[in-house]
């Protein structure tokens, strides 16, 4: 049973009367739209000639109804306007219904409409649309948070982060900076695409249900296809498909993906997330890092006309060059440990004395990954690469031309994350075979991360893939950082959230087994007790109060019980 509040029951008793005078809540045909709220307030009133006809739609945010004449606020996707109504000029014959009635007594905060007429300035130097003409749109059911602002004062602020996620539809009504954030998101991948595709690279597209999941060490989402008769993952990367493409001829390929991970949740990490990945043939990991620094730089310059930004407490300076440091030397510049020559046991104890949980399972280059992140990715502020990484960290990168036991990767670091990960790719199918077979060894170990061997992935490097670049960049944090944003919740659409908690609600026979008459089951609803729970604290002379109040108000032709009586139903 859905229960409905006092508003929401008063806003479906206005839809029922707009319905018997005849006013579709929901018409269905078009509403022609030739302007919008951005545009009025940039061009009015250098430009008065465009807004003497103006034809707009948008949500009623505030109202003031005076009398014969009221103004509103309206919002469409740009922003808000205000409209003058003057009940005789939209209702310029005897019938004033549509004014008195429909406006002033049956729409409300949350209704969408549309407005017809021209821009004027009031004598307090606001710019307004004059309405000639109004209708109706859509009839909201629900009540906005009443959100009020002043002089940048904000009180009763939609602000609660749960419910912001989880109803971001009413996030973008009231808190129109959360709009411009995704706004700025979109911008961002824009700008990457122009990029690319300035480069030459061809924008494809790879499976996201797969046989096999790789690319990446993480845990998969399953899944099971009924048709084929066969169990699928959803990709936790698209590198294994996107490298089969450069085995095919194409020389630079990219892809803006979904990918999952069965992983844990943060501000730092959804379950489904949007990152791009990219591979250039006949290029290296240094070639690549280049590319990584002129492409951030182009896209914080096009989102905000400088190199620097503002995050958090920080001032970032994405301007090339970034600062190159290889992962041992960072290591030991913020530990003075050098781990380089250490064994996998000498390993685990450093790891423990940094504070970094040690389990079986762990082999070397877990271990060191866990030591980088408890001791110095936090302090990487300023853009970092994080260069030559252990062969053991990464089963998919080309051995290092001259420093053994390393290979050819990097990591660029902005704000304490990781925003992107590259290498020159391994393309020895002899070599990616036995990395391969070590991270099958690893998974049973018991590390719930480790790769699967892939056999056609290795056959089509046997047929021969280019020495190659490649590049995975996650758009969800760049985006957070440009954006000044703490969580990837914010910058997400719709996080993965937990599944809703929905309150509970007795039934009439609940409250009559406890000791309500029928009658007073209403009243008891009326007075917000929604489960027997709820009467357990309650005090029967307040409840006696209370209950006699709403009869009252509820206009209810019922006897009142004694105050003895509203005892006994709770034995007192």
């Amino acid at each position: 049973m859905v229960e409905l509040n006092e508003q929401e029951l008063q806003r479906r008793q206005s839809l029922d009367e707009l319905k018997k005078l005849g006013i579709d809540p929901y018409p269905a045909e078009l509403f022609e739209i030739n302007t919008t709220t951005k545009e009025i307030h940039d061009k009015f009133p250098e430009d008065n000639n465009l807004f003497q006809d103006v034809s707009i739609a948008g949500r009623i945010m505030q109202r003031r109804i005076m009398g014969a004449a009221s103004f509103t606020e309206i919002q469409d996707e740009t922003g808000r306007i205000q409209v003058y109504i003057k009940r005789d000029e939209v209702c310029p014959g005897e019938d004033k219904t549509l004014y008195n009635t429909v406006f002033k007594k049956l729409m409300d905060i949350g209704d969408i409409i549309g407005v017809k007429g021209y821009v004027f300035i009031t004598q307090m130097g606001e710019v307004t649309i004059h309405v000639r003409e109004f209708k109706l749109l859509s009839k909201s059911l629900k009540v906005l948070p009443n959100v009020k602002e002043k002089e940048d004062k904000v009180w009763d602020a939609f602000t609660d982060p749960e419910q912001r996620y989880r109803q971001r539809y009413l996030d973008l009504i009231v808190n129109p900076k959360v709009k411009q954030v995704f706004q700025k998101r979109a911008s961002v991948m824009q700008s990457m695409r122009d990029f690319l595709n300035g480069k030459g690279y061809l924008e494809v597209e790879t499976p996201v249900l797969q046989p096999l999941y790789g690319g990446a060490a993480a845990r998969p989402f399953k899944t099971y296809h009924n048709t084929l008769d066969m169990t699928l993952y959803l990709r936790i990367a698209n590198e294994l498909y996107l490298k089969r493409l450069i085995v095919g001829g194409f020389d630079g390929v990219f892809e803006f993906a979904k990918d999952f991970r069965n992983e844990g949740m943060d501000r730092f990490h959804n379950p489904e997330f949007t990152q791009m990945e990219l591979y250039v043939a006949y290029k290296d990991y240094n070639w690549m890092m280049d590319l990584v620094e002129e492409m951030v730089e182009k896209i914080v310059t096009d989102m905000h006309g400088s190199t620097k930004i503002k995050s958090g407490e920080h001032e970032i300076d994405f301007k090339r060059p970034w600062k190159r440091i290889s992962m041992y030397d960072a290591i030991k510049e913020f530990t003075t440990i050098d781990l380089s020559e250490m064994s996998e046991e000498d390993i685990a104890k450093v790891a423990k004395e940094v504070g970094v949980d040690v389990d079986s399972s762990m082999g070397k280059g877990k271990l060191i990954d866990e030591i980088f992140g408890e001791t110095v990715e936090a302090n990487l502020i300023q853009p970092t690469f994080i260069t030559d990484y252990p062969v053991e960290m990464s089963p998919l990168a080309k051995k290092h031309r001259s420093k053994e036991g390393l290979v050819e990767r990097f990591e660029a670091i902005c704000n304490g994350k990781e925003i992107c990960n590259a290498f020159s790719e391994l393309n020895d199918p002899i070599d990616q075979r036995k990395r391969f077979e070590e991270q099958v060894a690893l998974g049973k170990r018991g590390d719930q991360e480790s790769m699967v061997l892939d056999e056609d992935f290795l056959r089509a490097l046997e047929f021969g893939m280019p020495p190659t670049a490649g590049l995975g960049i996650g758009i969800d944090r760049l985006t957070m950082i440009l954006t000044n944003q703490p969580s990837i919740q914010d910058v997400i659409f719709f996080p993965q959230m937990r599944p809703e908690k929905k309150a509970e609600v007795a039934t009439d026979a609940d409250f009559i087994e406890f000791g309500i008459p029928e009658a007073w089951v209403p009243v008891i609803r009326k007075a917000g007790f929604k489960t027997v729970e709820d009467l357990n604290d309650v005090n029967p002379n307040k409840l006696f109060n209370e209950m006699g109040g709403l009869r009252k108000k509820m206009k209810l032709d019922i006897a009142m019980p004694t105050i003895e009586e509203v005892r006994g139903w709770f034995g007192k």
